[in-house]
């Protein structure tokens, strides 16, 4: 119903373009429920950060009209910021930098408006995080198992200037919530001059 009222708000496609499936013979558009995507390239080519900014590196899961998309993000000790911490074995053990799941929020919300809400860069479309509320950090997110995270749009919003869109964040490792938050962003058409 989300990824619908959106979809009628601002006269979008239903279809969720640029999302392939891995299983063969699958409709992508059946239910609007869709599992086991790789990172698609033309979703890779319209991010607003390069390919190594993205940081998760499967999409698992997006469902248009429970407006839910689930990914999984490798652990390792070469992300950004984690490769640069200064690590004790107990005192300060090497883990998820919590700057970079706030990051990942933001891709996740990028992701979101690229395969619930239709909304491309390349057409104009651009997106800024206006809040962060109730961020919790659950506990230290450690070098190997993979991360799932999940972004929820919980609300739309047509304004003059775009669309506001509420999101509740959740990322569990090994069914252990790290992080969790509901964030803001505004979603804007902007027209190039250039």
């Amino acid at each position: 119903m989300f990824a619908a009222a959106a979809a009628a708000l601002w006269g979008l496609t239903s279809a969720v373009p640029g999302v392939r499936q891995q299983r063969r013979g699958a409709d992508p558009c059946e239910g609007g429920l869709y599992t086991g995507h790789v990172l698609d390239p033309d979703f890779v080519a319209d991010c607003l950060y390069a390919p190594e900014a993205i940081l998760f590196d499967e999409i698992l899961l997006v469902d248009r009209e429970a407006s839910l998309i689930v990914a999984s993000m490798p652990t390792h000790d070469r992300l950004p910021l984690t490769a640069l911490q200064r690590v004790h074995p107990e005192k300060h053990p090497q883990h998820v930098a919590a700057g970079l799941m706030v990051h990942v929020s933001g891709m996740l919300g990028f992701a979101h408006a690229y395969f619930v809400l239709d909304l491309r860069h390349a057409e104009g479309w651009t997106g800024l995080g206006t809040n962060i509320q109730n961020a919790r950090f659950g506990r230290l997110a450690s070098i190997g198992p993979p991360l799932r995270v999940e972004c929820r749009g919980t609300r739309v919003r047509r304004m003059p200037e775009g669309l506001y869109v509420k999101y509740a964040f959740r990322f569990e490792q090994e069914g252990a919530v790290v992080y969790e938050s509901q964030q803001g962003a505004l979603w804007r058409r902007v027209e190039s001059r250039v």
